[in-house]
């Protein structure tokens, strides 16, 4: 009986045993699976990391030549408005000098009267050689051009015209600039 007894305790202990170390292969088996699935997951970090270390390093490399490039739009901004800065007054004192000859030569002819002009009047004079062959006219003035003052006139008008472009290329210059910062 007592025999019997301890096989009974044997056998519990056995199945205890048992049942013990199929749980603890079990947990084992299942503890390896995740110890696989976090080293996968530590790997594709890992590939992560340098991809981004390579795009981050790109992106610096970006910055840095972006950074050149807007350091060198400034300096050719600044040399752009220098030039600009340069052909407006140009064309300013060309007005301003241009005008006052055209109203010194005004003055002149409103003083002379309608008897004066830039041509010399002469007196009608017999050529001082042969006679021009067949086919010349006799010289006259131009009906289309103004004269001395016209062309004054004319040049102010153009130096006006420059200016203005100048103007509209410069605020188009800094558009495009400010645009690009």
């Amino acid at each position: 009986a007592q025999l019997l007894k301890e096989k009974e305790d044997e056998i519990k202990h056995k199945d205890f045993c048992t049942g013990e170390f199929n749980a603890n292969q079990l947990h084992t088996e299942k503890k390896e699976r995740e110890e696989q699935d976090i080293t996968a997951k530590i790997e594709d970090l890992d590939m992560n990391i340098e991809e981004l270390g390579k795009a981050i390093e790109g992106l610096k490399k970006e910055i840095a030549e972006m950074q050149v490039q807007l350091k060198r739009a400034g300096e050719d901004r600044e040399k752009e408005n220098q030039e600009f800065q340069t052909v407006v007054a140009d064309q300013r004192e060309t007005q301003k000098l241009l005008k006052a000859a055209l109203q010194v030569l005004s003055d002149f002819y409103s003083k002379q009267g309608s008897a004066a002009s830039l041509a010399q009047q002469k007196k009608r004079q017999e050529p001082a050689g042969p006679a021009p062959p067949a086919g010349f006219e006799t010289y006259k003035k131009s009906s289309a051009s103004g004269g001395v003052m016209g062309l004054l006139q004319q040049i102010i008008n153009d130096a006006k015209a420059m200016e203005a472009e100048t103007i509209r290329a410069e605020e188009d210059a800094q558009k495009a600039y400010e645009d690009f910062v």
